[in-house]
């Protein structure tokens, strides 16, 4: 039986990566750059998923400046992948406590503008709390509640199942709620 990485990744690119990860490790900067640009477009897509959108970029270049310097420090190198998304995991999260810091500045003007004033603080809030939301998540609750979509024409729209709209839509509400919370 073939193992999953062998069976995905030729053999000599496996012996490569294993290589470039010992010798970064040992300090060997070209080793470096390969192993982190090669990690680059995955952290990108793992950050999507996790930051705002404006914070992707920050988060990875701040994940890769980071396992740059703590490499050395990894004790099991084929835990490298897990390693080095919990770093951006990490990152994206402090990006949001930092913005959500920032709250008071009138980033969403636009929005606020038509509102009553007793009614501006809601506003400013709810427009920080959609803009705290990963990509995927801010795009339902903008087609489920402002454009009024149905959960299955959502799943159509999104290419996912009626019940993977329902959970999106509900852990979108959620953080939501818990960002209004806090």
């Amino acid at each position: 039986m073939l193992d999953p990485v062998e069976s995905t990744i030729p053999m000599s690119q496996a012996l490569d990566w294993t290589q470039d990860l010992e010798a970064a490790r040992a300090g060997d900067r070209p080793a470096l750059e390969r192993v982190l640009g090669r990690s680059r477009q995955d952290l990108r897509r793992y950050a999507e998923h996790h930051c705002v959108v404006n914070d992707v970029e920050d988060a990875v270049q701040e994940s890769l400046f980071t396992a740059s310097r703590r490499l050395a420090d990894l004790r099991q190198l084929e835990s490298f992948a897990s390693w080095l998304f919990r770093i951006v995991k990490r990152e994206c999260n402090r990006l949001k406590r930092a913005w959500r810091g920032l709250r008071h500045e009138p980033v969403t003007e636009d929005i606020a503008a038509p509102c009553t004033t007793e009614h501006r603080g809601l506003a400013r809030d709810l427009a920080a709390a959609m803009q705290s939301l990963p990509a995927h998540y801010r795009e339902i609750v903008l087609l489920r509640d402002l454009e009024g979509l149905t959960i299955g024409e959502l799943a159509g729209r999104l290419g996912i199942t009626r019940e993977a709209a329902k959970a999106r839509l509900h852990r979108a509400r959620a953080l939501a709620r818990e960002y209004l919370h806090d």
